[in-house]
């Protein structure tokens, strides 16, 4: 799971079922963590704190649902959030029940997901589920980390080389992520943090060090797809070019991962 209550996964909804299954482990420790500024700034943004979808620590009651049971079991526990899984076989009104009910929700949050979604299915249950009026959906995701040091640019280039070779394993639905979300389909209402077509700059800093930088690449769906192909896109040549530019294997460096947010309601 990325971060604190932070990933969702929807029965029938996502596109890719299990892609994220056998690097559950990397994708929680090489994933960033998102800043508690961003939930206390769309907490602030619902009426009522009854209940959040995938959303913890402002709200008396939390459901985080992923279509992966791996992803589950790596989720960070809290007293106030129950982990659901939610099967392909799982019908739309039987989710709707599961959450809490149509007109139910206060917040709902997808991160670094919604772009896997079948969005016109995923949008539907939002717009059921979601308290009216109050009722928040914020979706967010990053696509790329600079550092604040004088080798960023011999890193950028590593890595720009690393995506390049990985473009051909990605699904089609990974550009939303790597436009910004800039051409992502968002039918809902601003409440000024971003809208269909101008989503929200943000940042996500994290202290990160070369085996997280090798946790991150492992965790991405491409390099999966790649080797299930018979292509190993994190080689040892690879690995050892990536050492090189970040300075060593011992390095910890400063990295801001550019991040982008829409937020919105029915």
């Amino acid at each position: 799971m990325a971060g604190l209550f932070t990933y969702i996964c929807f029965p029938a909804v996502l596109r890719v079922a299990g892609l994220f299954d056998k690097q559950a482990e990397d994708y929680l420790v090489g994933r960033p963590t998102y800043p508690k500024e961003w939930y206390s700034m769309l907490a602030a943004l619902t009426p009522k704190h009854s209940l959040a979808w995938d959303l913890g620590e402002h709200y008396e009651q939390v459901i985080g649902t992923d279509i992966s049971e791996s992803q589950l079991k790596s989720a960070l526990q809290h007293p106030r959030v129950g982990y659901v899984h939610t099967p392909m076989t799982m019908s739309d009104d039987e989710l709707v029940d599961l959450i809490g009910g149509e007109n139910s929700v206060d917040l709902v949050t997808v991160a670094e997901a919604v772009h896997w979604f079948d969005l016109p299915k995923f949008y539907s249950l939002v717009k059921r589920v979601l308290r009216k009026p109050g009722g928040v959906i914020a979706v967010w995701g990053y696509n790329a980390c600079v550092t604040s040091t004088v080798t960023h640019a011999e890193i950028e280039d590593v890595l720009k080389r690393f995506y390049e070779a990985s473009k051909p394993f990605w699904d089609p639905k990974r550009e939303y992520l790597w436009e910004g979300y800039r051409t992502l389909p968002f039918p809902f209402e601003s409440i000024g943090l971003g809208s269909e077509g101008q989503p929200v700059a943000l940042e996500i800093p994290k202290e990160v060090s070369f085996e997280g930088v090798l946790r991150m690449l492992r965790s991405s769906s491409s390099v999966h797809t790649a080797k299930d192909q018979g292509v190993d896109l994190l080689s040892q040549e690879v690995i050892e070019e990536i050492q090189r530019a970040w300075g060593g294997p011992n390095v910890v460096r400063n990295v801001t991962f550019k991040a982008f947010m829409l937020a919105g309601k029915v």
